[in-house]
């Protein structure tokens, strides 16, 4: 592990940053930490097209008191990006070796759009190692297909980024990068150009704009195909889990989401007033006091759903 200062690397006040080499997984991810390290750990899984400094906001609110890790995926920020290894399984076991390696035996995670894909892989497959988990602005495993199916529209942009060498084309160009962070959140003026230069800069390194097109043709490989077949049919989620669905939310909206009784010990949903596809940037306070108070709370009837300020069974 070597702390580091990167060029080029956004400053976010009282955050440190590293590198954590995984050899048994052929990367080194970069990870941003934040918070006392005594503190109960919280790891922070970003969503694409995005990384670490998706969290800027709610890291400091949660590193209060937690010790906060916000890792960029593989490929994605300033972690490596080597040419394979980008299914949500593989992205999975990158994290359980990074806990390994940070000698964390079990986190609480909070994870945003496919980052949240990869916490419920996580959770799913290896529950030891996850005490509570927060999905933001993604569905589970289990969505009702009568409702899902007619919201596919949504995934529209996936078509221009899923297929070699397309999607690292459109990428390298920025512009799309820059068009998709607007478009998705619920008040495009939530963005200072700056901001977006950030996320759209990264993928000027061309294995950069590869990985995040692997990123997504591996999920047509290797997801989309199994998921109608039932691939998790069987797999029941024992980690108490909170989905935090955006109100205004142009890509998950919270109707796909669903019942996911049979499945679920604990899952409870939250839909966040006026928010769109990227609360952490759009309502950092609501993701960092639901989550907090998630943390808290005990168990609760395996499904819930709420609309407000609290958290309530139904």
């Amino acid at each position: 592990m070597t702390a580091t200062t990167t060029p080029g690397m956004p400053d976010v006040p009282g955050v440190d940053h590293r590198f954590v080499d995984l050899p048994q997984r052929g990367v080194r991810l970069h990870v941003a930490e934040a918070g006392p390290r005594d503190g109960e750990p919280v790891l922070l899984l970003h969503g694409f097209p995005q990384h670490w400094y998706a969290w800027r906001h709610v890291i400091p609110q949660l590193a209060v008191d937690h010790r906060v890790i916000a890792v960029d995926l593989r490929g994605f920020g300033w972690s490596d990006a080597p040419r394979d290894g980008y299914t949500g399984g593989g992205l999975a076991r990158d994290v359980i070796a990074l806990l390994d390696a940070l000698d964390l035996d079990r986190v609480r995670v909070i994870g945003h759009d496919w980052g949240a894909w990869v916490g419920f892989i996580l959770a799913i497959e290896s529950p030891e190692r996850v005490s509570r988990f927060v999905a933001v602005n993604m569905t589970h495993p289990w969505p009702e297909h009568l409702k899902l199916m007619p919201n596919l529209w949504r995934m529209w942009h996936t078509a221009l980024l899923e297929y070699p060498p397309i999607g690292r084309l459109v990428l390298r160009g920025r512009r799309f990068v820059r068009f998709l962070l607007r478009h998705w959140a619920a008040d495009a003026t939530l963005w200072k150009r700056e901001d977006l230069d950030v996320y759209a800069d990264v993928f000027r390194d061309p294995a950069r704009a590869r990985a995040g097109e692997q990123f997504h043709f591996q999920y047509v490989v290797h997801e989309i195909l199994r998921h109608p077949r039932g691939r998790y049919r069987r797999a029941r989620l024992t980690v108490p889990t909170l989905i935090l669905a955006g109100e205004r939310d142009l890509v998950i909206p919270p109707s796909v989401v669903g019942d996911g009784t049979s499945h679920a010990d604990d899952l409870r949903v939250k839909v966040i007033e006026g928010g769109g596809h990227l609360l952490p940037e759009e309502r950092p306070e609501a993701v960092a006091d639901e989550a907090r108070d998630f943390f808290t709370q005990g168990a609760t009837p395996a499904f819930s759903v709420a609309r407000g300020a609290s958290v309530a069974s139904s």
